[in-house]
């Protein structure tokens, strides 16, 4: 458990890493609705 390298440090830098993730969930999710509506077509 002292291999916490994310959660040692301050809050914020703990909210950017989460913020990071939440952009690259929405990115992830643009690219398959940007496939799914070329498939439509």
């Amino acid at each position: 458990m002292k291999d916490t390298t994310l959660f040692s440090w301050d809050n914020g830098t703990f909210i950017m890493v989460v913020v990071f993730g939440l952009v690259i969930v929405g990115i992830i999710s643009a690219v398959f609705i940007m496939m799914n509506s070329d498939r439509k077509k």
